[in-house]
């Protein structure tokens, strides 16, 4: 009977890194922890396991053999621990594991990073790269030794790793030992708990569970699956039913907590990213193993990809006799998705959401990636931040909203800001309306006691009092209303200041569609060599088919609100009825097309626009003042004779007396005789008044000109 990877190291209490670098050994590079293993395989690494630990581990002189001494490629081969200093570049960091520096920058945009070969990556980067990889890692510090921090490509038990140093900080520096037959418990209690420094000193980061978002096509079984999953814990807790939907609950599996939102569609979610919402640390994608891949599909795929977070795609209705699950994993390599059956990256799993089957399979391998992955952490202890997941008028209760906790811990009698809303919270409650105190991050709760509904994907942070809470929300209604920002990006006072302080956008916003691949891949070369150092393209996806709803969203999400900086553009295709209406709303700008040049000439002129004015000066004309006419209020009117060319009504004059200029003003008013005049040429008389400038003499000269803005290119 198949087993996986991870339930073979817990059988024989191993890590999962020390598993993969003992398969490596003996023949299996591609494994992961989710892998299946038949009995043979199995049987393999069970033996050479047994091999490892019955071998010394000290020489004739009783001292430790620590893979430490050996060089990178020596610990590469043996699945040791590699040492790797503070600030390591892509290139570098690929050398050190073994590895090709493309394979390294492959990863990271898997990963939503796109990183040149001489970037630095930081201690996050390098633990999510060695987890892809299936390496154990020690970053050593730059300035010292010691090693100073420690990444594995999955969770290390606590035996395994023991302190050894102590980093430039005065903190302690863990160092994975090599695997080894310690005997200890591989299901003992991971540590969740790192140390980071700030500026006000250390901050803890605690483990918190990973939230999860399920998407997928119409009809292919999302909302079946998350109601299995719901029911599957309830009765695994023996608890009663969850007795009302806030949009978000959580599931818990083998005493790990996961936190499932509820979300109405693909619309929603991208609505709540388009607000600045980054909410979900992973997405599920389910599609059916009788349809395979779908348009929506297509659509949550570039979803999850946009919004840069790891994908699992659950195959469901493996029950039914035309089910076809090897065709879905072909289907999804269409689309850069990599099944690692076939080698990649991308875990798969085969279920049936109306039966249960697969279901736990699932959630081990959520919590595998989030783990070996995501290894999401906050500080219980900080600022309180949140996002709006929905919000609703209850008659018996008012405004009611549904937040998940993601920074700090909300308590009852807090007063918050989400939007433009703000409130005390009068009451809190789960998903099964138990009523509580307090929540930490991750945690999905019902408020009440916010002044109105504030919209799906608004921070909510915590404010002192609530006169602090009325100024932050005065504040973003008054810029509301000057049109300083959109109605989906309600920001922080210093966020809010550091916009208007900021300059113009010069990236425009793509999303490209086209009838075939080809053609999509055609424009979008042809796009990307737009631009110079003042403006380029940015595309954020590319498709075939019709533009969608879908698409309007995800360039609304990179819009900038004062500036027309996101397109939609087609080639050979037609916009859905959907998307021309959510375009319409979102003032996102949808253009097609059948000529590939007039598509090119048009972003050409978006990008133009895009760029500031450059002005340069006109000299119009001379003009000599030979009388004054005195107003009442002792305002003064100069008779001049104009010259050469010409003076014109609202244009600006230089005024000078002899070769000395006075003043540069712009002109009030111009008459010829008593009438009003735009313009007096040369070798006629008129009258004229300066605007804010009333020091007039006979024999003053007057040059006048305008600013005329130039036509930019892109050359």
């Amino acid at each position: 009977m198949p087993i996986k990877v991870f339930d073979l190291a817990r059988e024989l209490r191993k890590t999962n890194t020390e598993m993969l670098a003992v398969a490596r050994e003996i023949g299996f590079p591609k494994l992961s922890p989710a892998s299946d293993l038949d009995d043979d395989t199995a049987a393999k690494l069970r033996s050479a396991i047994a091999g490892n630990d019955a071998s010394p581990t000290t020489g004739g002189n009783g001292a430790s053999q620590s893979s430490a001494t050996s060089s990178p490629a020596e610990a590469v081969a043996s699945g040791g621990v590699i040492e790797v200093p503070e600030n390591v570049t892509v290139k570098e960091l690929g050398e050190r594991l073994g590895v090709s520096a493309g394979e390294v920058q492959k990863i990271l945009m898997n990963l939503g990073v796109l990183a040149a070969l001489n970037q630095r990556l930081t201690a996050g980067a390098i633990n999510r790269i060695t987890a892809k990889l299936g390496r154990t890692v020690v970053v050593v510090s730059a300035t010292a030794s010691a090693p100073v921090a420690v990444t594995t490509a999955t969770v290390t038990d606590p035996a395994t790793a023991t302190p050894t140093a102590t980093a430039a900080n005065g903190t302690p520096a863990r160092k994975a030992t090599p695997p080894a037959g310690n005997g200890v418990s591989a299901n003992k209690p991971r540590s969740s708990a790192t140390q980071v420094t700030g500026g006000s000193g250390q901050i803890e980061l605690t483990a918190r569970p990973p939230v999860v978002t399920i998407m997928g096509h119409v009809d292919h079984g999302k909302t079946t699956l998350l109601d299995t999953i719901r029911k599957t814990s309830v009765a695994d807790r023996e608890a009663g039913g969850i007795t009302q939907h806030i949009g978000a609950y959580q599931v818990e599996v083998e005493g790990q907590r996961i936190t499932f939102l509820d979300t109405p569609g693909h619309a929603a979610f991208s609505a709540m990213r388009s607000r600045g919402a980054s909410v979900t640390d992973i997405v599920i994608i389910v599609v059916a193993a009788d349809d395979g891949v779908m348009p929506q599909t297509e659509e949550a795929i570039t979803i999850a990809k946009t919004a840069g977070v790891p994908i699992i795609v659950a195959v469901n209705k493996i029950d039914k006799e035309d089910s076809n699950p090897d065709r879905v994993l072909t289907e999804l390599m269409q689309y850069d998705l990599m099944p690692e059956a076939y080698g990649g990256d991308i875990q798969t799993v085969n279920i049936s959401a109306k039966k249960g089957d697969g279901i736990k399979d699932l959630l081990d391998t959520i919590l595998l990636v989030s783990e070996a992955v995501v290894e999401p952490k906050a500080n219980p202890h900080g600022p309180v931040q949140g996002t709006i997941i929905e919000a609703k008028i209850d008659k018996g209760r008012g405004s009611v909203a549904t937040v998940l906790v993601q920074q700090g811990t909300l308590r009852a009698g807090d007063v918050v800001v989400a939007g433009v809303m703000s409130g005390k919270v009068r009451g809190m409650a789960d998903e099964r309306g138990t009523k509580l105190v307090k929540a930490g991050p991750s945690s999905p709760v019902e408020i009440i006691g916010l002044s109105g509904v504030p919209e799906a994907g608004d921070k909510l942070v915590v404010a002192k009092n609530e006169k602090e809470a009325r100024i932050l929300v005065t504040a973003r209604e008054e810029l509301l209303k000057a049109g300083k920002i959109g109605d989906r990006n309600l920001m922080s006072l210093e966020a809010l200041y550091k916009q208007l302080r900021s300059g113009p956008v010069k990236e425009l916003n793509i999303v490209i569609k086209g009838d075939v691949q080809g053609s999509v891949q055609a424009v979008r070369d042809s796009l990307v060599d737009l631009g110079n150092d003042e403006v380029r393209v940015r595309v954020l996806t590319t498709g075939v088919g019709a533009i969608t709803e879908g698409d309007v969203l995800l360039a609304a999400s990179d819009k900038d609100q004062e500036e027309k900086n996101s397109l939609v553009v087609g080639f050979n295709v037609a916009v859905s009825d959907s998307g021309k209406k959510k375009a319409e709303a979102e003032h996102v700008q949808i253009k097609t097309f059948t000529i590939i040049y007039q598509l090119i000439d048009a972003v050409t002129e978006a990008m133009i626009a895009l760029l500031p004015p450059i002005y340069e000066e006109f000299v119009l004309g001379k003009a000599e003042i030979r009388q004054l006419f005195r107003l009442p209020g002792g305002r003064s009117i100069a008779g001049a004779m104009v010259q050469d060319g010409v003076v014109k009504r609202n244009g600006k004059v230089r005024l000078f007396r002899g070769k000395d200029l006075i003043v540069t003003a712009d002109v009030d008013t111009l008459k010829r005789f008593k009438e009003d005049a735009r313009e007096v040429a040369a070798g006629y008389e008129c009258g004229l008044t300066l605007r804010g400038h009333n020091d007039l003499q006979i024999g003053d000269t007057m040059e006048s000109f305008e600013m005329r803005a130039i036509p930019r290119t892109l050359d």
